[in-house]
């Protein structure tokens, strides 16, 4: 078993090199909270909570139960407060496991299939403009494919709220294009922060089981360089959308391949998460200057 790298220093004090990126990746976090007016007291007890369900679930002891006590020793929070947390958790009063909005769930695979099935996509693996209905029996119409992933749902009502979003719009001839190649809602705030918390607890999940030198180091790689004009980051963010994109299309087309491979397979209970971001900010801010180039965090280095 591969020893975890110690992450405080002899004195029990957190080595300055994590707390240094905490601190920096915390900082969008908080400019966002503060945009929101989300204050500091709200994120304590948020903080609490996360604090005293991570020591409760995933640091337990072998052979005992996991107690008040203990959990305060490891995380810190006040025994008092862990004991009203844990209480408020066995009564179903946290919402740390609050579903996607239903927009996001059925929305997200109706896309899958639209942009990964030979019938909706053209030779270069773009989408194609659906209309409503199909013409003629077998042909692919935007009621056909809703349906193929749920009946349960009126084709309209999807629609009605793809149009709202920004996910599609109509043409002149009443067809259905989309607007962008990937489920991310141009409109809608509660779409949008579900994928903040899943993709960034994702990437952040990938990056935390690196540094921890846990066995398996997973997929985290990025390419970053300083000095650019705008116009230089603009030809890299056009490439980026143009070669991420081409990434994401391929490895949604494998992933449905496999899902209709693996259903109803013991151990059939995994998921995997690809994505992709491009940042563009001032080099004056940026401390990594002298690190321009690919960083690959896939191999433990």
């Amino acid at each position: 078993m591969t020893e975890t790298p110690s992450s405080s220093t002899p004195s029990g004090t957190p080595a300055k090199s994590l707390m240094a990126a905490v601190k920096r990746l915390l900082r969008p976090l908080v400019r966002l909270l503060i945009a929101k007016g989300v204050g500091l007291p709200a994120i304590t007890e948020v903080m609490k909570e996360v604090y005293v369900d991570v020591a409760a679930h995933e640091f337990p002891v072998s052979g005992k139960r996991q107690t008040d006590s203990r959990i305060s020793l490891l995380t810190g929070v006040h025994r008092k407060d862990v004991k009203r947390l844990r209480e408020s958790t066995e009564a179903g009063s946290d919402d740390t496991g609050i579903a996607a909005p239903r927009s996001v769930g059925l929305g997200a695979q109706v896309v899958a299939r639209w942009v990964g099935s030979p019938e909706t996509t053209d030779d270069e693996g773009q989408p194609l403009a659906l209309p409503r209905t199909a013409d003629k029996p077998g042909a692919p119409s935007f009621d056909a494919l809703v349906e193929s992933v749920s009946k349960d749902v009126r084709p309209r009502a999807v629609l009605d709220e793809w149009l709202r979003l920004g996910v599609a719009k109509l043409d002149d001839k009443g067809r259905i294009h989309l607007h962008q190649a990937a489920f991310v809602p141009e409109k809608g705030f509660d779409e949008k922060a579900f994928y903040l918390g899943r993709n960034i607890h994702d990437h952040m999940a990938a990056a935390a089981h690196n540094l921890l030198g846990e066995v398996n180091p997973t997929l985290e790689r990025s390419v970053h360089y300083s000095d650019l004009t705008p116009e230089s980051v603009a030809l890299l963010n056009d490439a980026a959308a143009r070669e991420g994109m081409r990434a994401l299309l391929t490895l949604n087309r494998l992933a449905l391949d496999l899902v209709a491979q693996d259903k109803d397979k013991a151990g059939a209970t995994r998921r995997a998460n690809f994505g992709l971001y491009f940042h563009q900010g001032l080099s004056i801010f940026n401390n990594l200057n002298q690190g321009d180039g690919v960083t690959s965090e896939d191999t433990g280095e």
